[in-house]
């Protein structure tokens, strides 16, 4: 069985599973990857790019509809949405994809098997037996083992879910999903369900949200919420929050959803009042549910708790010592970009307590992790929420920019929205942004990669932003902490720091790079 013997074998092909395997492969580890259907997982064929593509599509349609005439476009005829070639579109985007990783996977030598995964028998000390079940069943051995097999939809008896007429994502994600109905419910107003609201009201649906908590997207800050709430409007989404969805069911040639008001106590429920929402097609975005069945887990000392692999926070593996587990599975932080970097985390401890690598033991840190929405705005944040740190007393400052005050915004016919960020009022560290509007994840990267090596406020207005850009708001909110925004009007703020020390600091670290001859800074002391 030597020949089978792989360094590392990994369950899940998605974007953490296919990131590791990638990367211990460039660690000259040989490495199996195992995936029951395509690689991508979720993320690449039924979630984040699928619902990208589409969310492209139905931003081409509002940009027409709102900008076309006063941008110089002459539209000659009846302007159609055609929700079937976006499908086209989003599928191809998907295939290609698809078709890159395989390639990457081939090119770094990786054994990819498609089948189910699961782990008969082993240890860390004499190597794991894994069966790989599809139309035959084969065997391999394994040092060590990486589980990345995600998440599915959670389901709720109650809802009837029939894939049909009650949908879930993986539904209106199909390959052969091309129905735009009338009329749709939403039951969850948490990040799938507003994404899904968005587009298919720009392909002509008229969308109702049903939300169980006091407001949709709980998690992010209330300013942000409010100003995604007054757009949603406009478009004419109806949102009704806290509401509790008691069952859902087909009547007639309808779906309805029969709910009360969710500050009811199951005792109250009985005889309170009921509200009955109808419409063509209902998609139920309630969370996902970790994919831990069939693994083989009862085989080895991996712990369970709530449906969900118990790792070590710090090492991600598991209590068999050996097995790691990232992303979903693991029921933490249910993003892509956490199952990728996980993936980093899993494979050097793997690789480092084998030996004979060029690795060493590291722990995973989740000080610094943005995250995105793309629904009627796009919206970008990382770091902590405002409410969260006045609750445990901090006190802080906030900076705001708004759209309309940015020249490339205006250039672009994106004058909505705006990016805020919090500093600690004593430090001037950074300590959460959040932003609303055109391109605000990627405006987000910015203030994520300054909190991440530990800069502050002044860090960001001390250095030169490219005009005009929309790189320009982080810099005008970042002054604007201290009311000195060039392009918004507020009173100057007394600064605590000691800013002459403060840019004393940078220029000796400017020095430093001058040294190692990144930058020069001859043409600045030298000119006239």
């Amino acid at each position: 069985m030597d020949k089978d013997l792989y360094d590392i074998v990994i369950i899940g092909a998605g974007p953490g599973g296919y990131h590791a395997a990638i990367r211990a492969a460039q660690y000259d580890a040989k490495v199996a990857l195992i995936e029951k259907e395509k690689v991508g997982g979720t993320c690449l064929n039924r979630g984040c790019i699928p619902t990208k593509a589409l969310f492209s599509s139905s931003k081409l349609i509002e940009n027409i509809d709102r900008h076309a005439k006063s941008f110089g476009v002459d539209i000659l005829g009846e302007i159609k949405p055609n929700f079937q070639n976006a499908v086209g579109r989003k599928n191809l985007i998907v295939k290609e994809l698809i078709s890159g990783i395989e390639a990457l996977i081939k090119q770094r030598k990786i054994d990819l098997f498609y089948g189910s995964g699961r782990i008969i028998e082993g240890s860390k000390n004499s190597n794991f037996l894994i069966e790989v079940k599809n139309k035959d069943t084969t065997q391999i051995m394994a040092k060590r083992i990486i589980i990345a097999t995600g998440s599915r939809p959670a389901l709720i008896s109650s809802f009837n879910i029939d894939h049909e007429f009650i949908l879930t994502s993986d539904d209106v994600l199909a390959e052969d999903f091309i129905r735009v109905p009338n009329s749709i419910l939403i039951i969850g107003g948490g990040v799938i369900g507003c994404e899904f609201a968005n587009i298919f009201r720009r392909f002509g649906s008229n969308v109702t949200i049903l939300e169980y908590l006091p407001s949709i997207i709980a998690i992010e800050e209330p300013l942000i919420v409010r100003e995604l709430k007054k757009k949603l409007n406009i478009m004419g989404i109806k949102i009704f929050e806290n509401t509790n969805i008691l069952r859902i069911e087909k009547f007639n040639s309808k779906v309805r959803a029969i709910t009360c008001n969710s500050k009811l106590t199951p005792e109250e429920i009985e005889s309170a009042e009921k509200q009955i929402y109808e419409a063509d097609l209902c998609l139920v975005s309630i969370g996902r549910k970790p994919c831990i069945e069939d693994l083989g887990l009862e085989n080895t000392k991996i712990i369970t708790s709530k449906g969900r692999i118990s790792v070590n926070t710090n090492t991600l593996e598991t209590n068999e010592e050996g097995i790691y587990a990232i992303g979903d599975v693991t029921g933490g932080v249910m993003l892509a970009h956490v199952a990728s970097y996980e993936g980093d985390i899993a494979v050097f401890n793997a690789l480092s307590s084998i030996g004979g690598f060029e690795t060493f033991p590291v722990v995973a840190d989740y000080s610094v992790i943005p995250a995105s929405i793309f629904t009627a705005f796009e919206i970008g944040s990382v770091g902590y929420k405002s409410k969260f740190l006045e609750d445990r007393g901090i006190k802080i400052r906030t900076g705001k920019f708004g759209y309309a005050s940015s020249g490339k915004a205006k250039c672009m016919g994106e004058d909505e929205g705006f990016l805020m960020i919090i500093t600690d009022e004593n430090t001037d560290d950074i300590l959460g942004a959040s932003c609303i509007g055109v391109s605000a994840p990627e405006l987000i990267a910015e203030i994520a990669l300054a909190m991440k090596n530990g800069l502050n406020i002044h860090d960001i207005t001390n250095t030169v932003h490219s005009h005009p850009t929309l790189s320009e708001m982080v810099l005008e909110a970042a002054e604007d902490v201290y009311g000195l925004s060039i392009h918004r009007a507020r009173r100057r703020i007394k600064q605590k720091l000691d800013l002459k020390e403060d840019m004393i600091r940078q220029f000796t670290q400017s020095e430093n790079l001058k040294k190692i001859g990144i930058i020069s800074l001859e043409p600045l002391q030298t000119a006239k």
